[in-house]
């Protein structure tokens, strides 16, 4: 049914495991452990996400991060370093080069297409992080196109991100029949049929065209979503970031926020989450983490030094214009309020924009 439904991006073969993406991901490493012996470092152009992370270092080998490069606000792989890591430590050393398709602004999906090339180029396997990937044509096409020109060996999307089913369960897909089946083979022993459960369930109830109409929907209420979010930017004086790439996560500045306080930022954040708007994703600067032994600088937003502070808002496949409507609603709230709380504390208001008397009315 799930072939039914994606048939038009022309897959070959896929499978349902009942483990989430991160894990799906340590099962195709592993596999591919077997065909290079040899592979010690995993290529894995950075995006700040611990499962993927966790993923190569569960498998036992050694992530090799590659830092994005900044063109305008967006964060885009960087092909020559890249390319330059593969031949400092050899093409037969390394397992795979590790991709990513769906992602948080200002990050955007990695240059599949090259990245493909290069795997050809070097004979060097290819796996695609595309957790979020199957509800966006975008996604999707750049995984067409990079099988069609280059080396891409496996793909693999969540079930509960892309169908709208409980957390647990993915899609291990391909377009070489033979490695597919080897993977579905390494899976060790047995588990709970719930994932596969909940996915046909879901999948017989919409049908194939009652999918396809979500997915339409998710593209409609991304182009509202960005069209409310850059006005309500405006209003507070803060702008939506510039990043056409991405087709489901959007990114707004949060400068002024930052000019307070540094905590203003991280308290628009915990503000949104007691409002119930739990999708929202608020970075700060200079954050750092420790993610299996690898320091982060930057953690969250992708980079070492992103230029500004930023919220994320995604339009993920299911979400209505009334879910969109109720967001901007409370954020706008929220950073009213946070306003309000810096000027008593300082004793003189903050500069308006002439917009903000009337933003979310």
């Amino acid at each position: 049914y799930i072939l039914n439904i994606l048939s038009h991006y022309h897959l070959i073969v896929c499978f349902v495991v009942p483990m989430a993406t991160g894990m799906s991901l340590t099962l195709c490493f592993l596999t591919l452990r077997h065909k290079r012996p040899k592979g010690r470092y995993i290529i894995w152009p950075r995006i700040d996400q611990k499962s993927c992370f966790k993923a190569m270092i569960t498998a036992g080998f050694e992530p090799v991060v590659v830092e994005n490069i900044l063109e305008g606000d967006e964060l885009r792989t960087d092909m020559e370093a890249v390319e330059r890591k593969v031949q400092e430590l050899g093409a037969e050393n390394i397992l795979c080069v590790h991709s990513t398709t769906s992602c948080f602004a200002p990050r955007v999906p990695d240059r599949l297409e090259e990245l493909a090339t290069m795997s050809a180029k070097y004979d060097i396997p290819h796996v695609v992080n595309n957790a979020y990937g199957v509800q966006s044509s975008k996604c999707m096409h750049l995984i067409q196109q990079g099988a069609r020109v280059g080396r891409i060996d496996a793909f693999v999307q969540s079930l509960d991100k892309n169908f709208m089913v409980p957390v647990g369960g993915a899609i291990i897909a391909g377009f070489n029949e033979s490695f597919i089946q080897e993977i579905s083979r390494m899976y060790p022993g047995r588990a709970s049929a719930s994932p596969s459960l909940d996915v046909l369930i879901t999948l017989l109830t919409l049908g194939a065209s009652g999918y396809r109409k979500l997915l339409a929907e998710q593209k409609e209420m991304y182009t509202y979503l960005a069209q409310e979010l850059k006005r309500l930017a405006a209003a507070h004086g803060e702008r939506l970031l510039h990043t056409p790439h991405n087709p489901i996560s959007l990114a707004m500045s949060l400068d002024g926020l930052q000019t307070q306080s540094s905590k203003s930022v991280t308290q628009l954040g915990s503000m949104l989450f007691t409002r119930q708007v739990s999708g929202a994703r608020v970075v700060a600067l200079g954050n750092k983490q420790m993610v299996s032994g690898h320091m982060f600088c930057g953690f969250m937003s992708h980079s070492e030094a992103y230029p500004h502070p930023y919220l994320n808002a995604a339009s993920a496949v299911g979400i209505t214009r009334d879910d969109v409507t109720l967001c901007i609603k409370r954020l706008d709230k929220c950073l009213k309020s946070l306003r309000k709380e810096s000027s008593t504390r300082s004793g003189s208001p903050l500069p308006l924009t002439g917009q903000e008397d009337h933003a979310g009315e």
